[in-house]
């Protein structure tokens, strides 16, 4: 990018680009291999210029976001160099924008990118922190998107960290941080009794269910149980916990019925178009129950449940009466093969009489 608008490498470097020997070369402010503070400042002369940064559409605040991250504390105020610079996370020559698949920064290299240090066990156990969290983020719902999916929409170490201000979230700001994309959820939470909750700092928001580079869906079936690790037995909220529970177990299953008629009436030849439009409409209608689960509002819940199984329940009787439909068939043709096997009988008695 910096060679496409005419920066060479006198403009980072200094020097004498004119000059034939070495010395002539390296004249005046000559930087040949900055360190790491030099190359904030030397990025920053550009990059935090408002004036240069408007024309391409950039901000150019960088420099100050940098400052405040946990990154910037420590390069900047403490003169620690095991905090990345610019030039570890962007290149030094090779800067590249972060649409391109090679670049640094494009969504499918940014994991890898901060893994770099964060996977590296001596560095990271200096300051007491984990290295599995790549791993954890590569198994999870928003690393299957990413790599499984190519949903570039889907959240990177800097959707929840930060780029340049790079920081881990407040207790306080997990759910608005998980919100930016779970817009809805984040209101049903806030709306729910566990919004209060957060709120007082004494739930870590969605972290209170869900782990945070890890982000696993709480399976059906494990509902009641992952309420059981903070709420005692024959509680209220258990009993919320049980029904909810419970609902989804039972909608699963008359969707998954639901799906296998689909495929039973696919198989002997019937038109299911009206078949699948009330399944995906089911389908639709329990997805929204993910809500509830975060609101814990069971009129929803209610309403939710009916509007699904009023249409598995539709698909399942259309297939039962298809079935029924070809039994009577099955019935109905009994007679004609009996009078055809008596035909054949009588021909074969008549063939023996008139071979005699």
């Amino acid at each position: 990018m910096h060679s496409e608008h005419g920066i060479e490498c006198q403009d980072c470097h200094g020097g004498d680009p004119t000059a034939f020997e070495t010395a002539a070369a390296h004249r005046g402010r000559f930087l040949g291999s900055p360190t790491k503070r030099q190359i904030v400042d030397l990025c920053s002369t550009c990059h935090a210029d408002p004036d240069q940064m408007r024309q391409f559409g950039l901000s150019a605040d960088q420099l100050a976001e940098f400052r405040t991250s946990r990154h910037g504390e420590l390069l900047l105020g403490q003169g620690n160099t095991d905090a990345p610079t610019c030039t570890d996370c962007h290149d030094a020559h090779t800067i590249l924008p972060p649409e391109d698949a090679r670049s640094n920064v494009h969504p499918t290299n940014i994991p890898g990118t901060c893994a770099v240090c964060h996977e590296d066990a001596a560095l990271m156990a200096k300051y007491g922190l984990p290295t599995n969290q790549l791993e954890l983020y590569r198994d999870g719902a928003h690393g299957q998107a990413l790599y499984g999916d190519r949903n570039f929409a889907a959240p990177t170490c800097v959707g929840c960290h930060g780029s340049h201000a790079a920081l881990p979230p407040a207790v306080g700001q997990i759910t608005d941080v998980c919100a930016k994309c779970h817009v809805l959820l984040g209101r049903e939470i806030a709306a729910g009794p566990h919004g209060a909750a957060v709120e007082s700092g004494l739930m870590p928001g969605c972290l209170g269910c869900h782990s945070n580079h890890g982000t696993e869906r709480t399976p059906d079936a494990e509902v009641a149980r992952l309420c059981a690790s903070c709420h005692e037995p024959g509680t209220e909220a258990m009993r919320v916990a049980v029904i909810i529970q419970t609902e989804l177990l039972e909608v699963g299953e008359e969707l998954n019925a639901a799906a296998d008629a689909i495929d039973e009436l696919v198989s002997h030849g019937y038109n299911v178009e009206d078949e699948r439009f009330r399944y995906q409409s089911a389908l639709s209608d329990f997805t929204q129950i993910a809500k509830v689960q975060h609101s814990l509002d069971l009129e929803e819940l209610e309403d939710l449940e009916l509007k699904a199984r009023s249409n598995t329940e539709i698909i399942t009787s259309v297939a039962e009466v298809h079935v029924e439909e070809r039994w009577e068939h099955k019935l109905l043709l009994l007679p004609v093969w009996f009078l055809a096997l008596s035909a054949m009988a009588l021909a074969w008695f008549k063939l023996r009489e008139v071979s005699r």
